[in-house]
This record gives structure tokens, sequence and C-alpha cells, in this order.
């Protein structure tokens, strides 16, 4: 139920508009995807987890680790040599289209294996400078085989220059789109304050939850919402506990419908040490939501304007936060400009919008295959398209 996997869903659903899409996922998990997806949307599972065959060729290399992903991959326990063998079949069985993968493993194994007549996009999701060495300087190598690179920010695209001594035929920036949502804006009436995401500890939601002890002893009357779930979900309901914050603080779990639980509140809060192109702050700047973000140095420096259209804390420390949540609970005026610049700002990330730079993208790629690319005037022809989504992350 994470941001990629909403992503994903969002770009499937525009470019289905005028393309053949398949989202291509290495595992099934689940019966249906946690989110909604466009009904126009084809599905393909690699390797169905949920409906295992009797192979006993598939039992045996299940239990043995992944050769393709690397291994300081985060997501390198999810795969086995069983994924491989699945995964490698898939990419050599496609001759032509667009194939975009969205995560570094499968960008690795995707420049390193697809046919050469198919057209592939990496696309990253995570800051260059977040992954460890072993997986930057297989990226180095490699990634010049794709025919682009899609990052997220600027500071992003900025790195990978630096980093790629060749690069890829194409090297651009396109952020993520706002997906639909139901509803309308928060009328910033609700003493509520949300976080969304999977609860790992990257997210900080640890450190939010002792920020907002600081904020609870202020405002005892506000009370504090973290929608997701993950490895961290038991020890943050302990430490609520601890904290004597029950009741001031709540897991609701996941929900598939995030814009009715935005509308609900009047503040969002990201504490994040790291985030690539947070889509929870997109979500709740369309929603009208005062935010409050931790200043990490990319996503949320470059999505937010200080004291325009959020409150960026810095520095990122738990009692920053807290102060910058009282200060927004504590000034309507305040609280109401921000969510009011947030939705102008959400405009910039209207669907149409960055569709339209998916659009030019691909029709881009395929000029360059068939030696008609000029500078000024991309082909409008239509191409097939696929994607991969990243396994790991699927709910």
């Amino acid at each position: 139920m994470g941001g990629t996997i909403r992503t994903v869903f969002n770009l499937a659903g525009h470019l289905a508009d005028r393309h053949d899409v398949e989202i291509v996922s290495v595992l099934k998990e689940a019966e249906e995807p946690f989110f909604p997806v466009d009904p126009r949307v084809r599905f393909r599972y690699l390797d169905d987890r949920l409906h295992p065959s009797a192979d006993p060729l598939r039992a045996m290399l299940s239990k043995l680790p992944s050769r393709i992903i690397p291994e300081e991959e985060s997501a390198h326990h999810r795969f086995t040599l069983w994924t491989d063998l699945k995964l490698a079949r898939f990419l050599r069985s496609l001759d032509t289209g667009v194939l975009i993968s969205t995560r570094p493993g499968l960008n690795l194994a995707v420049a390193q294996l697809a046919p050469p007549g198919v057209i592939t996009i990496g696309q990253e999701h995570v800051a260059l400078r977040t992954h460890g060495e072993a997986i930057q300087a297989l990226v180095k190598r490699r990634y010049r085989r794709l025919d682009a690179v899609v990052a997220l920010t600027k500071a992003d695209l900025r790195d990978y220059r630096e980093t790629l001594p060749k690069k890829p035929r194409k090297l651009t920036r396109i952020p993520n789109a706002v997906p639909p949502m139901t509803g309308g804006t928060s009328d910033l009436t609700a003493k509520v304050a949300v976080a969304v995401g999977r609860m790992t500890r990257i997210k900080g939601f640890h450190r939010l939850i002792t920020a907002w002890q600081t904020v609870a002893a202020a405002h005892p009357d506000w009370k504090l919402r973290i929608y997701g779930a993950g490895p961290q979900q038991e020890n943050l309901a302990r430490q609520i506990a601890e904290a004597g914050l029950e009741g001031t603080v709540e897991l609701p779990g996941p929900t598939s419908d995030v814009g009715a639980e935005l509308e609900k509140a009047s503040i969002f809060v990201l504490s994040s040490r790291h985030e690539g192109f947070p889509m929870t702050i997109l979500e709740a700047m369309a929603k009208g939501l005062a935010i409050v973000s931790f200043n990490s140095p990319h996503g949320p420096k470059e999505m937010l304007t200080d004291e325009v259209d959020g409150l960026l804390v810095k520095p990122r420390t738990n009692a920053n936060l807290a102060a910058s949540i009282i200060r927004v609970i504590e000034d309507e005026q305040l609280r109401r400009r921000l969510a009011a610049g947030a939705v102008e700002t959400a405009r910039a990330y209207d669907v149409g919008v960055i569709g339209a730079k998916w659009d030019a993208l691909l029709e881009e790629l395929l000029a360059r295959r068939t030696g008609t690319h000029t500078r000024s005037r991309p082909l409008a022809a239509p191409v097939p398209a696929a994607s991969t989504e990243p396994a790991s992350r699927r709910a």
C-alpha cells in the first residue's frame, strides 16, 4: 500500500488512455490490489505465492536467494532463484513496447536482461544518495544501458548527472502526480493531525509520537492519527501506551480511501528523515491541509516553500517538530494561509500536467528509435507500454 504502488497505478491509468498497459508484479500475495486501479489496465504476476504450484523446481529454487537482485537492495530478501527465473523469462519474452521499472533491483535487472527491441525506462523513487555504495556502483555501470532514467526531484537529477559518466539516452525529471481522490478539501475545523505511510523506521513515526507528547500537553483536545501498516506497528502501539497517549494518538491501520481521511483533518505531518518524492504530501496539499514536514533534502524541500504552502522543520529535531505543529494549531490564520497555498501548489502536479510529461517522453524515445527525433517537434505516435511494479512493497 506504499506510495510507489499508488504512483504506478496512477501512471498506468493515464497511459491507458492511449496505450495497451499491463502492470507486471513479481509477487502475488493478495487476491486484489489494496488500491483501486483503472479497469483498462491488465495485471500479470510472475510468482503467485497465494496459490503456489506443485512444481518441484519451484519448491527447490524458492528456498535459494536471488542472484539477479543485489544483496544490498533493501528488497533482496523478497526475491528468490525462482523469482529470478520467472523475471528473466518474462524479460526475454518481450520483443517490443516500453518497459518501466520502479526500484533499483528491477531497474538493474531490466538494464541487464531486456532485449534490444524494448524501450527501457528506469524510474527512481528513492534518492540515489540513500542507496548503499554497492548499489550506487552497479547503477553507475548499468544504468547507461537504459533508454531513460527518470528521477522525481531536481536534486536527485543533479546527483545522477554527476554519478553517471556514460549517461542513458535520456536523463530527466518527472515528479509524481496527485492521484484521484474522493470528496472535497478540508474545512480545517477538525482538531486532527494525520500522518500516512508504511510503518518502517525511515518514516520516523516514533519521532512524531515523541513530539506529540509535547503537543498533547499543550493541546489535549487535538488528536494524531497515523494511517498505515508495517513492521513497526507493534512497536509504535507500545510507545503510545508507554507515553500515556492512548486515546490521543490513534493507529487506525491502512486505508484505501486516503482522500476521505485527509478531508477529516486539518494538519498533515511528515516525519521522515529521508524521502524521494512523498505522495502523501501531494495528497494532503491537494486536500487543503496545512503541511508540517521535516526539511528532508530531496522531496519535501523541493515540494514546499517554507511559510508559503507548508512549514519546513529545521533542524530536524523532535522538539522543533512539536513546536511547528503547536504553532499551526494555535494560529488559525497561518493554518488557513498554508492550506490555501498548498492547494495552489498542488495544481502543478495534476495528473494531466504530469501525464503530458510522460506522453512526451514516450514519444521522444520512440522517435529516437525510429530515427525521426527532433528537439523541436517530437512525434505524436502511440506506444504500447508495460510497467513493472516493485513487488516488495505490494500490500
